[in-house]
């Protein structure tokens, strides 16, 4: 056996190679880690927008999983886009199933191009059965007010998050005003950490996935959770800045620039 730390990853298939299973996978090989991919759900998309998406089937999502727990060590599982509440509900038992694999959730209910990607009922199949097994929330802003909508603040969003189960949330700041960028991690109701980040021109397709995916991977290297937050968003970030147009919408992360360009740690 490898000591190659393995990430179970559920997402949905995304064509322009800027988000999804993708990018799990480059973020995941480039934190040291294999990543082993479990198809949520089929996107046609651009580099634009989401134009049309199917659910990949519960129970077909269910045995790719069960396959790969059952003949790989895993060391941490990351949790994209889901596409349907059965799937949701599924995933909901497999986690019951394996209390002591760590769990990052990066909660995608739209597309960067404003496509809903996880109607209402899903977002609150998401609170009440995934949120109480996750060890770490990944939300942008607008998520974070979503699946906490009686808060006022983001603080407030955080508190409601973790009073529903999960254990840490880092709130990313992107869609927020202002030259910098503020990501928040919260855990035992305080504020853990607070980063800020030069806000680039750009937008970008499949942040969202890179950060989530890094932040997976170095937990499954056992990495401590301000320190893997803070290594997981410098490598998102030399990303974005390095980040290439290859269709005619968002730029997409170079997530192995890395490889060429050494980033400080």
């Amino acid at each position: 056996m490898s000591d190659i730390p393995v990430v179970l990853v559920f997402a949905g298939n995304d064509p322009t190679g800027g988000a999804g299973l993708h990018a799990d996978i480059e973020a995941l090989g480039s934190m040291g880690c294999h990543a082993a991919p479990v198809v949520t759900a089929i996107t046609v998309q651009d580099t634009t927008n989401v134009i049309h998406f199917q659910a990949v089937d519960a129970e077909l999502v269910i045995q790719q999983a069960r396959t790969i727990l059952e003949d790989m060590p895993i060391s941490a599982i990351k949790i994209g886009m889901l596409g349907s509440e059965e799937n949701v509900s599924a995933i909901h038992t497999l986690l019951q199933d394996y209390p002591d694999i760590p769990v990052v959730l990066d909660p995608i209910l739209r597309a960067g191009g404003g496509t809903e990607l996880a109607p209402a009922s899903l977002a609150e199949a998401m609170r009440l059965l995934l949120l109480p097994l996750v060890t770490l929330l990944t939300p942008n802003s607008e998520e974070a007010r979503k699946l906490a909508p009686q808060a006022d603040t983001l603080g407030a969003c955080a508190e409601q998050l973790q009073d529903l189960g999960c254990r840490y949330v880092l709130i990313t700041g992107g869609h927020e005003p202002g030259p910098q960028i503020t990501n928040t991690l919260y855990g035992q109701q305080q504020i853990l950490q607070t980063l800020n980040w030069p806000r680039l021109a750009a937008d970008y397709h499949g942040s969202g996935c890179t950060l989530a995916s890094a932040c997976a991977g170095l937990l499954a290297q056992g990495q401590e959770i301000t320190e893997l937050s803070r290594h997981a968003q410098n490598y998102t970030w030399q990303a974005l800045e390095n980040g290439y147009r290859v269709g005619m919408g968002q730029r997409i992360p170079d997530r192995l620039s890395w490889t060429d360009t050494e980033y400080d740690q």
